[in-house]
């Protein structure tokens, strides 16, 4: 039996390099903000609504901006795809 190959599949491993792009990029977000302002002498902290400052920007807007982040990612540049055996290309799938 040949593969032949489904373009949904280029389509899926694009959508998941983005989306390990982005959970990087959350990552490196709540690390930096984390342990770059909460470093220190808890007793010199900034607060921002009662919180100290690296929790709210690590955890509160690092949250909120990631959620706006993949909402707009997902609607550009993910698609909807069938799951059935035909290739929406007008091939037939991995399996003929």
């Amino acid at each position: 039996m040949k593969f032949k190959e489904d373009s949904r599949y280029r389509r899926a491993n694009r959508e998941a390099v983005i989306s390990l792009g982005m959970y990087v990029l959350f990552f490196a977000w709540w690390y930096f903000t984390a342990y770059g302002l909460g470093s220190g002498d808890p007793a010199g902290y900034s607060y921002v609504f009662g919180l100290p400052s690296w929790f709210f920007y690590s955890c509160i807007v690092g949250y909120i901006g990631i959620s706006l982040v993949v909402w707009a990612v997902v609607r550009l540049f993910f698609s909807e795809d069938s799951i059935e055996g035909t290739d929406p290309d007008g091939t037939e799938g991995s399996q003929g």
